[in-house]
């Protein structure tokens, strides 16, 4: 907390929930609820990439913050292109595996799903040796490498979802998921290992989710960054099989399903399966271009010096109608953050005495599509990730009313921490973290993007402890929100909705950001962290 300076300048008002800038420029929400009835209107049709909702929508977002005063962010442009490929890759038949003792044919979308992100209309992977490498990770600073003097070049690697700590609370981080558990780290291991194809074993609890998520997202088209070697640096398959076919797989190989077991256990080696697998997969491909929005408020004396607050303006566009309604509109999620963005940026431009550092209000786009748009950010950044001080994320604001706390998602990460804990316990708050840590919820928004690449991120997420109502009801609206409106054409905005409590939370963040933005030093990540030596390393 040394780092922390007096927030003396910061004036509680209304009804003691909410900061006021310096010089008196309030964060109301006023600007807020006009944003987020524009952004969640169907005029803009669920603002999906490639679409006439995409036009609308960064066409607005320039248009307001040019009308706030901000800079272009990309030099003499607010854009930057993100170049994107649509792939919609079908097996052309079962995925076949082959041992000694016969054939296994595993159903497309019932025993297993698979995709493949190379930029091409079609991928064989024919007799390719199957091994079953554990939980696919290497992590030197927990000592655990399950590639440790294994050949995989050509071959297709058999993982675990999750870590390790999931098992056994003394390894890894016990209960909270690392990145090493995180699905896409799997790909991007084997990948890196040589694999020709990667097949996660799914399992509820360890995904966080059940069968049906995995199905219906490969049962659709999705969208990558396009590359110059068309994605052959990764897989040519990426999939998941269900934990019945891994068990008939390893009957297949003649191996006890206790591997599954025996893979949290430190010291497990690979096994050869002695099986093989072969499987044809068809694509059609649709190359485009789509577009992050970005606006710079420059700094005083430490200009060369950024804090990046982002929210990702994408949803899902037009879909499968529920109750006579296709449009995605995405009020929570995350018109709500963009919305949010807007104000902030209004309100730091309107400050009298301008922040020392440079404040970059980036608004990204294909966070729905795997986080797309901060990834291309990420690895193609308009300004210097060493000097990037902080970025600080705003994703899917739920109307609960005024709470008691704020959830810290990946709480035990990064010094930003301190900084959000400080100013809520001056909102009379506390901060928790996750519900569910080891669902991984720290690798699922475009904050992560910025944590890959050392910037340390904060991202908070609604407390459910209300003010007015108590715990056990803000769970229920919580839980009702994500049965009924995540992801649903049902999320939409009413002005029903109490702010009360997205103000504080906005007022909470610009707090954080001012405050980092007139300090000369940089946050850091916590010891433990996997992102810690990737900073460090970029600052020498």
């Amino acid at each position: 907390m040394h780092r922390l300076i007096a927030l003396t300048s910061f004036a509680l008002f209304a009804g003691n929930y909410a900061f006021a800038a310096p010089d008196s420029v309030a964060i109301d929400g006023k600007a807020f609820v006009k944003h987020i009835q524009i952004l969640a209107s169907d005029a803009f049709e669920g603002r999906k990439p490639f679409t006439e909702g995409e036009k609308k929508t960064v066409a607005y977002l320039k248009a307001e913050f040019q009308k706030a005063g901000l800079q272009p962010g990309n030099g003499k442009s607010y854009f930057q292109d993100v170049p994107m490929v649509n792939i919609a890759s079908t097996p052309a038949g079962p995925l076949v595996l082959k041992g000694k003792t016969g054939t296994v044919s595993l159903a497309n979308l019932t025993d297993f799903v698979a995709t493949t992100p190379h930029v091409q209309n079609q991928v064989r992977l024919n007799d390719s040796e199957m091994v079953f490498v554990g939980y696919g990770i290497v992590a030197p600073e927990y000592n655990w490498n399950d590639y440790a003097g294994l050949d995989v070049k050509g071959k297709t690697v058999v993982v675990m979802v999750n870590d390790p700590g999931m098992i056994d609370s003394t390894l890894f981080k016990g209960n909270i998921m690392t990145y090493y558990g995180r699905w896409t780290y799997k790909y991007e291991e084997a990948a890196r290992q040589g694999a020709a194809g990667v097949l996660i074993v799914h399992e509820s609890k360890a995904a966080s989710y059940g069968w049906s998520v995995i199905r219906s997202s490969f049962a659709k088209s999705k969208m990558y960054l396009q590359t110059a070697d068309n994605n052959k640096s990764r897989a040519v398959l990426e999939g998941w099989i269900t934990q019945d076919a891994a068990k008939n797989l390893f009957k297949l190989a003649g191996v006890s399903p206790e591997l599954l077991r025996e893979a949290g256990v430190r010291g497990f080696k690979p096994v050869k399966l002695g099986v093989t697998t072969s499987l044809v997969i068809d694509n059609q491909i649709t190359k485009s271009t789509s577009q992050n929005v970005l606006a710079l408020l420059p700094g005083t004396t430490r200009r060369n010096e950024y804090i990046v607050y982002t929210s990702h303006w994408d949803h899902l566009g037009k879909s499968e109608a529920i109750k006579g309604d296709s449009i995605y509109n995405g009020a929570s999620d995350n018109a709500s953050g963009t919305a949010a963005l807007l104000e902030l940026a209004e309100t730091f431009a309107k400050l009298k005495k301008k922040p020392a550092r440079s404040i970059l209000f980036l608004a990204v786009t294909a966070e729905e599509q795997g986080l797309l748009g901060s990834e291309y950010y990420a690895t193609h950044p308009v300004f210097p990730l060493d000097k990037t001080v902080a970025n600080i994320n705003m994703d899917a604001f739920i109307p609960l009313g005024r709470t008691k706390d704020v959830v810290l998602v990946g709480k035990g990460q990064s010094d930003l921490e301190d900084y959000a804990a400080a100013i809520a316990a001056r909102q009379g708050r506390t901060i928790r973290g996750d519900f569910n840590p080891s669902a991984g919820s720290y690798f699922r928004s475009d904050h992560f993007n910025f944590a890959k690449v050392g910037v340390p991120a904060l991202y908070l997420k609604t407390g459910v402890n209300s003010v007015k109502n108590g715990e056990t009801w803000g769970k229920a609206q919580l839980e009702d929100h994500n049965l009924n409106r995540y992801h649903a054409p049902s999320d939409e905005y009413s002005p029903s909705w109490d702010l009360s409590g997205i103000i504080e939370d906005m007022n909470l963040l610009f707090a954080v950001g001012y405050q980092l933005s007139n300090e000369s030093t940089f946050p850091g990540w916590k010891t433990g962290s996997e992102f810690k030596a990737i900073r460090e390393k970029s600052k020498k």
